[in-house]
């Protein structure tokens, strides 16, 4: 009863939880120097861990950016068409016969209850259903206009081949051991504008900068040399004309942050106070940094941050940034710093995976700066245009060249938008045979389609080299 009455622990016993109670409790015997003293200790650790709760974890409400949603929207309408091309483009002749796609379901991310046929019927400007004339099996190749606009962005590539080489010198730049996977590697190639081939060839054009090792964890690439001139971080946003009335500065600090998005005040404060330390360059060695320092997450944001920017949609998917935080240095709880950073990242729910945008790379839903590889991105939209415009004139009867049966003509056309898994999958068929070392790159000279040797099966999953052009046989992937 005597220590109940004391005034010191009864704000003690308000303050701290029931465990921390138990171990602190001061007896009544004791003098009240001692029973104040260690109620200022527990006000003190208290203190320390409403701190570290304030600067590790945030709730932040994502609020939608329908914008950027329909920029993922757009992306899943293509992921068929984009994966079938590729698995075509794969092989010498550009071909496949349905069986064999048949074996590539999960990779093609379309719904399991439509048949594979009809769904590539759904697409007739950019793939061709027929029979092989030598071995009479039903198989699908890509038409001529997609030929030549996959020839166009092969010659693209090819041009701009040492601006794709700088991008994987900068990503090894910016990792630990100056070393990365080239299977985690294959996961960022698309977003990145890297051909399929890049690990044979891209790799192997740029010995100066890179070259391919063998480590525990299997094939990695690994820097040759650091190049100062690369070690420049992506340029700051240009401030938006605030329409001041008095030039002078604002009295209080203000947040960029998106239209609609509000954060608590202490969540504010917490940004502002991370936007006022030192500029960290995310090409530091991240050992130098505290991992749970408010200087190691600014380090992070400027590493994705300079992840994004490299790519060509300015955006990618949070699963694949998390392959690599510990090659980065980034946290285990990737998204939830992504989240945190409204003023840099959105995090789009759109789609099974989540997606995470480069906020200043986009203006309303639009790129400020559009790469030159989203120009064949943008033909394959048109030709993808083309094609529901050919279904219409048969659905009309207009068409009288085409005469075979399109059970799914009637559908929807928002049944592409459906999702059943976005996994990139390459390396599952290159392990099952459908996707070989026979990669050719498409150009505009090409020959016409050779005849197969002959009717069986297994000369498509047979495994060819191809001549790469210098007289030299192309490597594996």
């Amino acid at each position: 009863m005597v220590a109940l009455q004391n005034p010191s622990l009864l704000f003690h016993q308000k303050l701290t939880s029931p465990a921390s109670l138990s171990s602190s409790f001061v007896p009544p015997q004791l003098s009240s120097s001692s029973s104040s003293s260690s109620c200022s200790s527990c006000q003190r650790q208290l203190s320390v861990r409403r701190r570290l709760k304030f600067t590790v974890t945030a709730a932040v409400k994502i609020i939608r950016n329908r914008p950027l949603d329909k920029v993922v929207e757009k992306h899943n309408r293509l992921r068929f068409v984009t994966k079938l091309k590729t698995l075509l483009l794969s092989k010498p002749h550009h071909h496949l016969p349905i069986s064999i796609l048949s074996k590539c379901r999960s990779y093609l991310c379309f719904p399991p209850s439509r048949p594979l046929p009809s769904m590539i019927a759904r697409y007739p400007s950019i793939f061709e259903l027929y029979r092989h004339p030598t071995n009479d099996l039903p198989s699908v190749r890509l038409t001529p206009a997609a030929l030549a606009l996959a020839a166009e962005e092969s010659a693209l590539r090819s041009h701009i081949s040492d601006r794709l080489a700088i991008k994987l010198q900068k990503l090894l730049m910016l990792s630990k051991h100056r070393r990365l996977l080239l299977d985690k590697l294959v996961h960022l190639a698309p977003d990145l504008g890297l051909p399929p081939n890049f690990r044979s060839r891209l790799c192997n054009e740029h010995p100066s900068r890179f070259r391919i090792v063998d480590t525990s964890y299997g094939r990695a690439l690994e820097l040759v040399a650091w190049d100062p001139d690369l070690a420049v971080p992506f340029p700051p946003p240009a401030p938006k004309d605030t329409k001041l009335i008095f030039n002078r500065p604002p009295r209080f600090k203000r947040l960029r942050l998106p239209k609609g998005v509000n954060l608590k005040r202490k969540h504010r404060d917490y940004l502002l106070k991370l936007e006022e330390l030192p500029a960290v360059s995310p090409y530091s060695d991240a050992g130098e940094f505290n991992k749970l320092g408010m200087r190691e997450e600014k380090r992070a944001c400027a590493v994705v941050r300079e992840v994004l920017a490299m790519m060509v949609e300015k955006r990618t998917l949070v699963d694949h940034l998390t392959h690599f935080r510990r090659d980065f240095g980034l946290s285990n709880k990737v998204r939830g710093m992504l989240v945190r950073h409204p003023e840099l990242f959105y995090v789009s729910l759109k789609g099974v995976r989540d997606s995470v945008f480069l906020v200043e790379g986009y203006d309303d839903g639009n790129l400020v700066e559009k790469d030159e590889l989203l120009v064949a991105k943008e033909r394959l939209v048109e030709l993808v245009r083309e094609g529901k415009r050919m279904r219409k004139l048969r659905r009309q009867g207009l068409d009288s060249c085409v005469h075979e049966d399109d059970d799914d003509d009637n559908s929807d056309d928002s049944e592409d938008e459906v999702i059943v898994d976005d996994d990139d999958g390459l390396e599952e068929l290159v392990r099952i045979g459908v996707i070989g070392p026979d990669w050719e790159e498409v150009s505009k000279d090409d020959d016409e389609e050779e005849e197969m040797g002959d009717g069986e099966v297994g000369e498509f999953w047979s495994v060819r080299a191809v001549d790469n052009g210098d007289g030299g046989l192309m490597e594996s992937w």
